[in-house]
């Protein structure tokens, strides 16, 4: 029972990054829509808040099973 409790509660934890990277890339689409010349900066700033959120989803699947 244990396993499947961990599973339920990574699923619940999934929730937080995938809001966070929903946000991201919505700030980089506003952002590109009002200065479009801007878009080369905005990028590298958007893939690196992409990876730091995702990782945050991936070490959460680590623990999950770990415990």
């Amino acid at each position: 029972m244990e396993g499947s409790l961990n599973m339920v509660g990574y699923g619940l934890a999934a929730i937080g990054p995938g809001v966070g990277i929903g946000l991201i890339f919505a700030a980089y689409i506003s952002g590109v829509a009002r200065q479009p010349e801007a878009r080369s900066v905005l990028q590298g700033i958007a893939i690196l808040g992409f990876a730091l959120a995702e990782a945050l989803a991936i070490i959460g699947i680590g623990l999950a099973f770990a415990l």
